[in-house]
């Protein structure tokens, strides 16, 4: 009886798990082929975490995404543009929603920028210009006018003539090429002239101090040094300052870094322009999820890429110098105990 009973048992524990297998592996099937992707996805590629602003921005792009219910997905080019351009085929074979990009190249992602609009993917460039790619839409400072307040203060600075030398950017963002131009539409009502100018290739900083070095090897002193960002004015005051001219030399940049404002009120850095880069990354964030939902942007203005009108959504720079520090910066973008750490007040 005992024999019988468990064979039964046996065979009935056969059925069970054979069936209940089966229905699992049905479901499980079922599952896969049902299976959608679960909230917004955002693909953030960074040009380089070197310069200090893009750390500032990344931080502010994905709490605010984050807030607004999206996972961001953040990728690190390292100023290789190969390495980006891979950053951006795995967003689209990964499905991301949006893909928001500060690139390396002004034109080498175009042909990856076209097969993410292809996959339905929308694309937003971020401080920087991608040219023809037509783009969803490009958000950054109104470049041309960062131009037109270095020179501006370089007028007030050293008066309507002088000698000048230009250490900018990179030449692959589009953005150093919009600087220059507001740049010299003010040099043009002055007979200021530039002496030697030279780019900095993947904005490398050292090449502030080997431009700058090299021009006052020759004997000659500038009265003003425009540089492409902070980085590159940094290193262009420690030649200064190995040749004992720091604070004798009008030095201008950008990007308001916690060292050049530290530069402007210690004198050695004269003038930096201040991008309310807070409000441009939450606007950031607040637009892809926008565009991941097919939400209109209201974008009033739009820049011609070299072939298509792109929706531009562009924020006002402001110039900051030693005496509006306090106003514009302190207690706001840096702190005051920061930006006053090498002076006694």
């Amino acid at each position: 009886m005992k024999k019988k009973t468990a064979i039964c048992i046996s065979v009935l524990l056969f059925f069970l798990f054979t069936f209940t297998g089966c229905g699992a592996e049905t479901i499980h099937d079922n599952e896969l082929k049902s299976e959608q992707k679960d909230g917004i996805e955002i693909g953030l590629s960074i040009d380089s975490l070197v310069i200090e602003r893009w750390q500032r921005e990344r931080d502010l792009f994905v709490s605010k995404a984050t807030e607004l219910g999206a996972e961001v997905n953040v990728q690190n080019a390292n100023g290789e543009v190969e390495e980006q351009i891979k950053q951006l085929e795995y967003f689209i074979d990964k499905g991301v929603d949006v893909i928001v990009v500060i690139a390396i190249d002004d034109e080498a992602l175009l042909d990856v920028i076209g097969r993410a609009k292809n996959a339905g993917i929308k694309v937003i460039a971020y401080d920087r210009l991608v040219r023809n790619a037509g783009v969803d839409l490009y958000m950054s400072i109104d470049n041309e006018e960062v131009g037109e307040l270095m020179a501006t203060y370089i007028k007030k600075s050293i008066g309507d003539s002088g000698t000048i030398i230009q250490i900018k950017g990179s030449p692959t963002d589009y953005n150093v090429q919009m600087v220059q131009e507001g740049f010299e539409r003010v040099l043009k009502t002055t007979d200021i002239k530039v002496d030697y100018a030279e780019y900095s290739d993947n904005w490398v900083a050292e090449n502030g101090f080997k431009v700058t070095s090299k021009y006052l090897s020759s004997g000659k002193v500038p009265d003003a040094i425009m540089c492409g960002n902070d980085n590159l004015a940094a290193q262009a005051i420690k030649a200064l300052i190995e040749n004992r001219l720091a604070g004798e030399v009008c030095v201008v940049g950008q990007d308001a870094d916690v060292e050049a404002c530290q530069r402007i009120v210690e004198g050695t850095q004269y003038m930096t322009v201040y991008k309310p880069v807070e409000k441009l990354a939450r606007s950031a964030a607040e637009k892809a999820v926008a565009l991941a939902k097919g939400e209109e942007l209201n974008v009033d203005d739009t820049i011609n890429d070299g072939t298509y009108e792109v929706p531009y959504d562009k924020l006002k720079p402001i110039a900051v110098t030693a005496q509006n520090m306090d106003q514009v910066i302190t207690g706001t973008y840096h702190q005051r105990n920061e930006i006053y750490l090498n002076v006694n007040e």
